[in-house]
């Protein structure tokens, strides 16, 4: 009679993955668990599922041939067989973005409001852009205007000289030929009219585009003295101006000896009270003298003689002796001595 039992299969696990296979029929007697098959536990029963990469033929014929592999095996067996190609055509997976911290000064910055800007803060930006504007070709024109060959020193004007010609006062110059006027100081022609001992001092002013207008302010000769054969003219310091062989030429007091005979106090007290004259006075002067700082005496064409005395007040002397001098003479009694030592007091003789 037959048997009423259907026939149990293994799992390929047991004997190779080459599918279901049955088994025998069971033996007869009670079933008793054999050695050969394991018990079955819960844990053998539970699925569980894995993503891998499909088998490669390699697997699979290793698969065919009886080998016995793991899901994991044939993972790796995947992964080594795989051409490159195949590796970089493989699908990736989305980047995750990092997360990134929200401080509480971002989270402020997200809920302020942004309001409009006030007309006032608006406009002041506009006149500041504007006056930088300005401000920046006000600077190109004037480096333009420093730098330019447009305004180079062509001609020279001289005016104010006595002693000296404007020929050389031009001849002086001629180094600044050429040289634009916005460079040309007056500290720079000073320099170069040093030489000229004539030149007190000296301003100047640019006559656009190639003029230079040059005004010389010359040392005034006060006194003549004597040196040899010829006279040299001499301001209030001292300063050889000039020299002349005949000095009824020139409308000034001769020194008596000089500086290099009554020493150089007295010469410069000398000079001091000469400069204080009027011109009309000083030309009626023959000559100087000084026996002292206190004692400058004076001579006139005529023969007077003007007792000055001190360099102080000499401002006032020299007006009240214009004024002596401006008194019609008395043939009968002829004025000899002026005598101004003491201004508010003078006398006569």
């Amino acid at each position: 009679m037959p048997s009423s039992r259907r026939p149990t299969y293994t799992s390929a696990g047991q004997k190779g993955r080459e599918g279901l296979t049955p088994a025998g029929p069971p033996p007869a007697g009670p079933e008793e668990p054999t050695a050969k098959e394991a018990p079955r536990t819960p844990a053998a029963e539970v699925i569980s599922a894995s993503r891998s990469l499909p088998e490669s033929p390699t697997t699979v014929k290793k698969s065919k041939q009886g080998q016995s592999t793991t899901p994991g095996d044939a993972t790796k067996a995947a992964r080594s067989s795989t051409p490159e190609k195949s590796r970089k055509s493989l699908p990736s997976l989305p980047k995750r973005k990092k997360a990134t911290a929200t401080t509480p000064a971002d989270a402020t910055r997200q809920n302020v409001l942004a309001f409009p800007e006030p007309k006032r803060k608006r406009r002041r930006r506009t006149i500041a852009l504007v006056a930088g504007s300005v401000l920046a070709v006000v600077a190109a024109l004037l480096l333009a205007a420093i730098y330019s060959p447009v305004l180079a020193l062509k001609d020279v004007t001289v005016s104010g000289t006595r002693l000296l010609t404007p020929a050389q006062v031009q001849t002086a110059l001629a180094p600044l030929q050429g040289k634009p006027l916005p460079q040309i100081s007056n500290d720079e022609v000073t320099r170069l009219l040093e030489p000229l001992v004539q030149v007190r001092s000296v301003q100047i002013s640019a006559r656009p585009p190639s003029g230079l207008a040059v005004q010389i302010d010359e040392r005034v000769p006060v006194a003549l003295v004597k040196q040899g054969e010829q006279y040299q003219l001499v301001d209030v310091d001292g300063v050889r101006l000039a020299d002349t062989a005949d000095p009824a030429s020139v409308a000034l007091p001769v020194i008596d000896g000089g500086a290099g005979t009554i020493g150089q106090d007295l010469f410069r007290a000398t000079t001091n009270v000469l400069a204080a004259l009027p011109a009309d006075v000083l030309a009626k002067l023959s000559n100087a003298s000084a026996q002292s700082v206190d004692a400058v005496e004076l001579k006139l064409v005529d023969g007077q003689t003007i007792v000055w005395g001190n360099a102080s007040e000499k401002e006032l002397k020299a007006k009240v002796l214009a004024a002596l001098l401006t008194v019609p003479v008395d043939a009968k009694n002829p004025v000899r001595v002026y005598d101004v030592s003491v201004p508010r007091h003078p006398v006569t003789r």
